[in-house]
């Protein structure tokens, strides 16, 4: 699903920009989630979770201007894809300095929208091998290699990585096991616990045991589905 937010000030432009974003989401099959802001803060709050995939931002605002807004929304994630709403051409140059992807003109045409959503979503990867997650020091991408498991623990999420390290998202576990089941390599062993098959070392009827040595219990009900998810992904893996 391609999650996008707008924020502008305007209402009413904003429910034409929505009925078009719902065209284009019609007209080429695909699954869109729309948020609509009319102020920066709200549109900073909003994307903090879950991460949008594209941002269009009205340049000229009331209070805090889109400018304000970008940047400091470039210093928690530099890899949404902005795109500056403006009335005005003038302010194009003022873009690259927060690495805007491109800029729209009002009023804006359906068409011009269309051709920049089909550029936009023809770039998101299908799969891809990292995890960007939200902890306290911003938004941290993971390489699904490295991660050996995820752990709940007091409402956030916890990874424990090959090489030691443990780092702390600040997301519900729900979140990242939706994220984390669309990739075949992880696995949900237990309610807390989900782990990566291919950083497994050996298991039993009750345990798994990572490469690390970490010791993860595996709850009866999830014993058969986890054995085939297992040896698919072992059988998977040996073909590259």
């Amino acid at each position: 699903m391609l999650k996008i937010i707008a924020c502008d000030d305007d209402v009413a432009f904003l429910d034409r920009l929505h009925r078009m974003i719902d065209r284009w989401s019609t007209e080429t099959g695909t699954a869109v989630d729309v948020a609509l802001v009319t102020r920066g803060e709200d549109l900073l709050a909003r994307h903090a979770a879950p991460r949008a995939d594209i941002i269009l931002l009205d340049m000229i605002m009331p209070l805090v201007n889109g400018m304000d807004t970008a940047r400091e929304l470039r210093q928690a994630d530099t890899a949404v894809r902005l795109v500056f709403l403006t009335s005005s051409p003038e302010f194009a140059l003022e873009s690259y300095e927060v690495r805007a992807f491109d800029y729209l003109l009002k009023p804006v045409t359906y068409e011009r929208l269309a051709r920049l959503l089909d550029e936009l979503s023809s770039m998101r990867p299908a799969a891809t091998d990292e995890l960007v997650i939200k902890t306290s020091f911003g938004y941290h991408a993971l390489r699904l290699s490295d991660i050996e498991y995820a752990e709940a623990r007091n409402k956030h999420v916890v990874f424990h990585l090959r090489d030691g390290r443990d780092i702390e998202a600040l997301e519900s576990f729900r979140s990242v096991e939706d994220r984390l089941e669309q990739n075949a390599v992880f696995f949900k062993c237990h309610r807390s616990y989900q782990v990566n098959l291919r950083n497994i070392d050996h298991f039993d009827r009750t345990d798994i045991v990572m490469r690390s040595g970490a010791c993860i219990p595996l709850s009866r009900s999830c014993k058969q589905g986890f054995q085939d998810a297992y040896f698919a992904a072992r059988f998977e893996g040996g073909r590259h």
